[in-house]
């Protein structure tokens, strides 16, 4: 049901010790491992990739296709297709998903709201030993 294989490759890195104010405009796979101040938008036509690493940190809100999470993000998060939250990630935010797969450890304080073109799933992931 669920494809693990991320459609995109990783073209762009926002490396550990980068701090970005404004907002960041991406198409294709990014990975942030750094801190963000602004929105982090991908473009609506492309198959997007958004991977945030456990010590990053996005305040604002955050827009792409598919979004594999293990940060912290204080914002709106809207993936149109599939939402993956690792055990150490932190949405402080209203949340608009597609699909959601949530590992136990992660957190969502927000509202949850699915997108309502297609049937809801929900998966809940369990810890890998």
């Amino acid at each position: 049901m669920f494809s693990r294989k991320p459609k995109n490759s990783i073209d762009t890195l926002i490396g550990a010790t980068t701090r970005i104010n404004g907002d960041v405009f991406f198409t294709g796979g990014m990975r942030i491992d750094g801190e963000v101040k602004g929105n982090v938008i991908a473009d609506e036509g492309q198959c997007s990739l958004l991977v945030i690493s456990e010590k990053a940190k996005i305040d604002g809100e955050v827009r792409v296709a598919h979004l594999v999470t293990n940060g912290e993000i204080n914002g709106t998060v809207y993936s149109t297709e599939l939402l993956e939250m690792q055990p150490k990630a932190r949405i402080n935010g209203d949340v608009n998903y597609k699909q959601l797969e949530m590992h136990a450890g992660a957190l969502i304080a927000g509202h949850l709201s699915h997108d309502e073109q297609s049937e809801p799933v929900l998966q809940l992931a369990m810890a890998k030993a």
